[in-house]
Order: structure tokens, then sequence, then C-alpha cells
């Protein structure tokens, strides 16, 4: 029967079609239309699967580049570069497209030729932190996650706070290593005889990664944007009339100016000027931001707003900016989760405070003509 499977692309293996059990590893769910014992594996139409590695509901990842043979079955080989459909997962995933989802399924994994003394590298199945561990060990012959051929687990750093390494000794035999923070510096790590420089021990929080949280925290505020933007319009509107068209379109302007103007601060420039802000908490570096753009504000609309429409529109965006700097806190390394409770704990009544007071400044203004 011949298959109508479509042509692999990005150099994705693609044997002969015929279903049979598989490794999990490597592979992704696919949610097939099944028709009797035939799955829709990789178009609209009923096929059989597109590799021998491929049973219903499971399909392989570009990643896999071939099969390797071992006394526990075919264990997938990976690439160590990314793909044309691995860039896109990581833009999609940056801006919290599916990011939840973005998962591998556990396994064996390997790169290059590695045997049963190669050194075994142990990562979350969340895929970007898969693919900048495989991505790190180009000319390396290792194992990818937890397998039974050597008695040594490299863990992240990071992962250090979740795991007891004594108890990992007693109950399966396993020796811990404690790798490098940073997956690049796993090479020189292996070459080093497993020994860590301070500067592979040293936790980063560079100008790069921080922008890199943008992203995610903008698409975060698509969905109360929805609900805040009416809102402000129409709230511009009352007074003394009751409601006006034309007040809520003119002061409205200058609300939806504010909230860009806190979001921008709060999440752009807050994040990405972090270390030269003053002060140690996120909530204060945020309503300082706000503070000035609050002012910047007044000065662009001085003469066309009351000093209580201004004082109500640098107070929205005081609290707004620092709400959303304060999301921050827990991505760095600067702070400790008790840091960060004992944080919100404080910040969250004072930006709630700072934003009511705002709207009953902003609607007592317009009640009183201005």
């Amino acid at each position: 029967m011949a298959s109508s499977c479509p042509e692999e692309k990005d150099n994705q293996p693609s044997p002969a079609c015929s279903c049979q059990e598989a490794p999990a590893a490597g592979l992704k769910p696919d949610f097939p239309v099944l028709s009797g014992d035939t799955a829709v594996c990789c178009g609209g139409q009923p096929a059989e699967p597109c590799s021998p590695y491929e049973k219903p509901g499971l399909r392989l990842w570009g990643f896999v580049e071939d099969f390797m043979d071992t006394p526990a079955g075919p264990v997938p080989r990976v690439r160590t570069h990314l793909i044309r459909a691995d860039r896109l997962g990581t833009v999609f995933a940056r801006v919290g497209i599916g990011r939840d989802s973005y998962r591998i399924a556990p396994g064996l994994h390997s790169v290059g030729a590695p045997d049963s003394e190669s050194p075994v590298m142990v990562t979350a199945n969340y895929k970007l932190s898969f693919d900048a561990l495989r991505c790190s060990l180009s000319g390396i012959s290792a194992w990818i996650l937890v397998v039974d051929t050597h008695r040594r687990l490299i863990l992240p750093q990071l992962s250090a706070t979740g795991v007891v390494a004594r108890q990992v000794k007693t109950m399966c035999g396993f020796e811990v290593v404690w790798g490098p923070v940073h997956a690049r510096h796993l090479k020189a790590f292996l070459d080093g005889g497993m020994k860590a420089t301070p500067a592979m021990r040293k936790v980063t929080f560079s100008f790069r990664e921080r922008v890199e949280l943008i992203p995610v925290e903008l698409n975060h505020m698509g969905k109360p944007t929805l609900y805040l933007l009416p809102a402000l319009f129409l709230l511009s509107g009352l007074g003394q009339g009751f409601f006006s068209v034309s007040a809520a379109v003119s002061r409205g302007v200058s609300a939806l100016l504010a909230y860009l103007l806190a979001v921008a601060t709060g999440a752009v420039i807050a994040p990405a000027l972090l270390p030269w802000l003053p002060g140690r908490a996120f909530a204060l570096k945020g309503a300082g931001l706000g503070a000035a753009a609050g002012a910047l504000l007044s000065a662009l609309f001085a003469g066309q707003l009351a000093r209580s429409e201004m004082l109500a529109l640098t107070l929205f965006i005081m609290a707004v900016s620092s709400y959303l700097a304060m999301n921050f806190t827990g991505s760095t390394p600067f702070t400790s989760p008790t840091g960060v409770e004992k944080e919100m704990r404080k910040a969250i009544p004072a930006q709630a405070a700072g934003a009511l007071t705002a709207v009953i400044l902003w609607v007592s203004t317009g009640f009183m003509g201005g």
C-alpha cells in the first residue's frame, strides 16, 4: 500500500511507513483521526505512520536525525542545531503562545555516538531547555535524560534546590554531579573533567536575558487590556450630564496614553534598565519609572488637563508600572522565594490603593467640570 505521507522537511528522516511500538523519546502528540487501524500522522487524510518508530497518537519531532540501536531498544539521535520548525516554536514560546504545552516526551535521547561510559545529561522536558542543551553538545557523544547505562547524572546547577543528592544515591545508586548554570558551558565542563570554574557557577541576568522575558509579559497583558480599555473610556465619559461621548473620547485618549506609558515603563523599560534603577524592590523601581512617565505626560498635556486629572493619571501609571515591574522579581537571581512573597504582600495593597485613588480622582474631576 502506498504511503500518503508528504515529503519530509528540514532533512527529517522518512523511513518506510509501518506501525510498531516505539519508545516515547523523540515523539510528540499528533491527535490523529483514527480510521480502523490507520492513523492520520502527517496530513488531513488517513495514512500509515511516516516512520517505523511512530505509533498512533505520536509522531517524530523534526530534531530527530535517526535512531541508534542499543540494548534497551532504538534510541533517537537528535540534532545539535536548530531547524526551521525549532526556531518557529521558540518564537511562539517566547511570546507566550503554546508555552505551557511546548514539551517533548520524556525518555532517552542521544547525540553523537555515545556508549555505556558516556556522560548522561539530565534536563526538563520543556523544549526550550532541551534545545539549549542539545545545541551545546555539538561534537560530543552523550546521553540526554535519565538512562541506566551510567551511574553518574549531570544535573543543572539551578536544580539543586529541588534535588537531594544523597537520596538519589541511596534510592537508585546514581551519583549526582552538578553541571554548570548555562548549557553553553557544558563542553568546557566535560573537557575539564567535570570540574566547574567560578564562571560556570555564576548566575547571570544580562540585558539579553532580561529582554527575552518582555514578549511573554506583553502577551499576558492582552486579555486584561481588552477589559481595561473600554473601562477607561467609560470612566472618562462620566460627568455632570452623567455621560458625555465627547468627554469619553477626549479624556479617554489621555487615559489610553497613560496606560500605554505604564505598560512601556513597567514591562519594557524596567527589566531593560533593571540594574541601574534605584532601590531594591522591583515594585519601587516600577513606581519610580511610573512617576517619571506621569511627569512627562503632565508636561505634554499642560493647560489641557486639570491638576487633579494629571495627579490621577500619574497615580494610575505608577500603580500599573509598579505591578508590571514586580512581575519580574521571580525571574531573577536577585530575590529569594521568601523575598518575592514579602515584596508582594507589601506592594499589592499599595498598588491597589493607588489605582483606586486614581479612579476616584479621575471620575470626580469629570463631575466638577474639570
